[in-house]
């Protein structure tokens, strides 16, 4: 019934494509200048092969992402015109796999007075009988930020290709009386919908340094009212950009529908935050009675709680896979190269790889993994057999493309004397990675991969494991060291690091990662601790890049399996 009166409430119409410029909203940059300048570079070699990304210029925030009639959908904030931010409309690309894409026509830009200044980021909900609706945000002619609906024109059609806006747009926005930071309001999530049949969806905000999820109830979703109490808000946080919500399994990680409720259930809220372009993930419960969510205790409700990824990851979103039964992460992979080497090559940003998601055995933390399908790339593997890796050696993998790759190693640890004691004042990772990266000699590490090497080692991107020896226990130190991934001096070598949840005593510690041209995407101990880089060496690329595992500690290490493959090209775009 409320499916039904969903669609009466549209009219089939043509939509035109404003060229506008997109005036400077919230933190979003323009280069005016910039807008329409065409590459001066035919050599491409930071262009990746299996990451998604469009033929050419800007791309951020994945949006909507969904599967529908078995296609996968994935739409994107887009520049149809230059490598700089602006002119924002969807992009939209399909796949049966998830890994190859086929492009189509911009399925929503500007075209109404409630988005007629830029479409931004939104979700995709799937309601009863298989229908599809997208909530996004629209910047009208006053510069408020509201939030609109959108529906395919024609559900036969398993692609999608067109999409239709409500004519009631917008649906949700700022009024004198309900509070709402009209700058601040954006990005809705994926809809839930309650036990009392009323469907569900939260809204990122901020009133002074306050973040916010607003939470909005209706039972068409049409008609849309602001609940009294957000369902959370944490102090000193800033703006929360692309908010999401979602259930976990605390018994198995097989993913659910975003709907499910049960004992056996705990609930994820992520959010990106504008100041410091970090995402942060608490795990909690979802009180019903209240329209509340509780974060457990000792799950940290700030900027140095746990991420999905501690290096090049924001404005992340999730979808229920009804296929096979997962939920599917999607994160944008932003730039470390200057605005005039972006215009330079004619385009800027990529996607991380699809991520499998699910709630760790522990129960205080999330788990993620590279989707199955990317595998099937995989070819010419190369073995190595277990082997040990002796005080600052550097063992070359040989036989796999080298910009073009993905690594599997294990590591056995078996003395702990050499352990250096841990500080108690060490409490932020990528400090400490950043002091002691992967040159800086140790005792039990730095181990681990050196990606894009060049052949005399002027350049390397380094993923690496440190061991301390903590009060009780041995801590385990990820970092990703970017310090010497280029000789191009513009370029920004920040050095990444995090906490591993590992027991080296008693565990492998292992490391997956997939090397692309441009970008080194790690993944510790099984998926517990992601890290992404996006690297630009001058002379580790195509040919000239190699890649070595190395021990640059004082106490040998075993490498109890290494698995390597170069990988194919996709078909993206």
């Amino acid at each position: 019934m409320a499916i039904s009166s969903v669609w009466s409430f549209f009219f089939l119409f043509s939509l035109l494509l404003s060229h506008g410029v997109v005036e400077i909203e919230a933190s979003h940059l323009v280069y005016t200048n910039l807008l329409s300048v065409q590459p001066t570079s035919e050599n491409q070699p930071y262009r990746t092969s299996y990451h998604f990304q469009p033929p050419k210029n800007w791309m951020n925030d994945p949006n909507g992402p969904m599967i529908y009639k078995g296609i996968y959908h994935l739409f994107y904030q887009y520049n149809p015109y230059a490598a700089v931010w602006g002119n924002i409309t969807w992009a939209h690309s399909t796949s049966t796999d998830l890994i190859n894409w086929t492009p189509h026509d911009p399925a929503i830009y500007p075209s109404q007075q409630a988005d007629i200044k830029g479409c931004w980021s939104g979700s995709a909900t799937i309601l009863p009988g298989d229908k599809p609706v997208i909530l996004y945000t629209g910047i009208d002619p006053q510069n408020q930020q509201v939030q609109n609906l959108a529906v395919p024109k024609n559900l036969s059609d398993p692609f999608l290709r067109e999409w239709v806006k409500s004519p009631k747009n917008p649906l949700m926005a700022p009024t004198p009386t309900n509070q709402i930071n009209a700058s601040s309001f954006r990005d809705p999530t994926t809809a839930w919908l309650g036990p009392d049949g009323r469907w569900r969806v939260i809204v990122g905000s901020k009133r002074h340094r306050r973040g916010f999820a607003i939470l909005y109830r209706s039972k068409d979703f049409v008609r849309w009212t602001k609940a009294q109490h957000p369902l959370h808000s944490s102090k000193n946080t800033g703006m929360w950009e692309c908010p999401d919500f979602f259930p976990v399994s605390t018994n198995s990680p097989i993913g659910v529908d975003t709907s499910v409720i049960g004992p056996s259930m705990k609930h994820v809220l992520k959010v990106s935050l504008d100041d410091t372009k970090h995402e942060y993930y608490t795990i909690g419960t979802y009180n019903l009675d209240k329209d509340t969510y509780i974060p457990d205790e000792g799950s940290v409700d700030n900027d140095s709680g746990l991420r999905y990824d501690y290096g090049k990851f924001y404005a992340s979103k999730t979808f229920f896979d009804s296929a096979k039964d997962r939920r599917i992460l999607w994160g944008w992979i932003n730039e470390s190269s200057s605005v005039a080497h972006d215009v330079q090559k004619g385009w800027s940003g990529i996607q991380a790889i699809p991520r499998a998601l699910w709630l760790d055995k522990s129960g205080k933390q999330l788990v993620q993994w590279p989707i199955v399908e990317v595998e099937q790339l995989r070819m010419n593997q190369v073995n190595l057999p277990s082997t040990v890796l002796k005080v600052g050696s550097v063992l070359e993998v040989s036989g796999v493309t080298a910009a073009q790759a993905d690594v599997e190693i294990s590591f056995e640890i078996k003395e702990f004397e050499k352990a250096e004691v841990m500080d108690p004042s060490w409490s932020n990772p990528q400090v400490i990675c950043s002091q002691k990266g992967a040159s800086v000699k140790g005792g039990l590490g730095p181990f681990g991969l050196l990606a894009f090497a060049s052949k005399d080692l002027q350049e390397y991107t380094a993923v690496f494991f440190r061991i301390f020896k903590g009060q009780d226990k041995y801590v385990v130190l990820m970092c990703s060291d970017q310090s010497r991934s280029s000789l191009d001096p513009d370029n920004d070598k920040t050095t990444y690091g995090a906490f591993l949840a590992v027991d080296p005593i008693h565990e492998k510690l292992s490391l997956r990662t997939l090397i692309d041209h441009s970008v080194v995407e790690s993944f510790g101990g099984e998926g517990k601790t992601c890290i992404t880089a996006r690297v630009y060496p001058t002379l580790a690329i195509d040919e000239g890049a190699r890649l070595y595992a190395f021990n640059n500690g004082t106490e040998n290490v075993g490498i109890s399996r290494l698995n390597a493959w170069s990988m194919k090209a996709a078909h993206i775009n």
